[in-house]
């Protein structure tokens, strides 16, 4: 989309994926702080979150996940087309479900939140990965259960190479950039 074509005011999804301690919440928190100091309608749907609610009783097993993420894409794009900004930070290991939320979604920005699987270890602080590989977790995603990373993403981070105020930035300046809210810069002057 060209900048001068703007959707200020239009709802969007940003749809983080990545496995568990890439730092999809994190980087998430600091885009929705962002964007509530620009006075955006913004709504975060998290994964733990959403499956202690919205999912409760689904089980890990690939059809309760893909079940999962289209509940979610379900919300996502009742808030999107109500002129809200959605923020998912969810998982969402394997690609049709996700492609199926992208076709469902007219205003949606993939961001594939990125790092090695040893660098996610070292930073779950809940001893998932710990458990994990002691086969206490069957099907985690990333040792015992695939994941199924995104061939296109509009946003492609490497958590391990920038720290998460600089992939915020960059999160934001993509949203500058197709439209979504207005540049900074221009919001310095009015």
């Amino acid at each position: 989309m060209m900048q001068d074509e703007t959707r200020f005011g239009r709802g969007f999804t940003l749809w983080f994926t990545g496995l568990s301690g890439a730092g999809k919440t994190t980087i998430s928190e600091i885009v929705e702080r962002e964007l509530q100091e620009r006075d955006v309608k913004v709504e975060a749907l998290d994964g733990d979150v959403v499956r202690t609610n919205l999912s409760k009783g689904l089980t890990f097993s690939r059809e309760d996940r893909d079940t999962n993420v289209l509940r979610i894409g379900f919300v996502a794009d009742l808030l999107t087309r109500n002129g809200v900004g959605v923020i998912v930070s969810a998982i969402s290991p394997f690609k049709e479900p996700r492609d199926q939320v992208r076709r469902q979604i007219v205003d949606f920005i993939e961001i594939f939140v990125d790092a090695p699987l040893e660098v996610c270890a070292e930073r779950d602080v809940k001893g998932l990965y710990k458990k994990a590989y002691a086969g206490e977790i069957p099907q985690f995603t990333g040792v015992s259960d695939p994941y199924e990373a995104p061939a296109a993403p509009e946003l492609h981070i490497h958590t391990d190479q920038e720290e998460p105020h600089e992939s915020a930035q960059r999160v934001i300046e993509k949203l500058e950039y197709f439209g979504y809210i207005r540049s900074s810069e221009v919001e310095a002057y009015n």
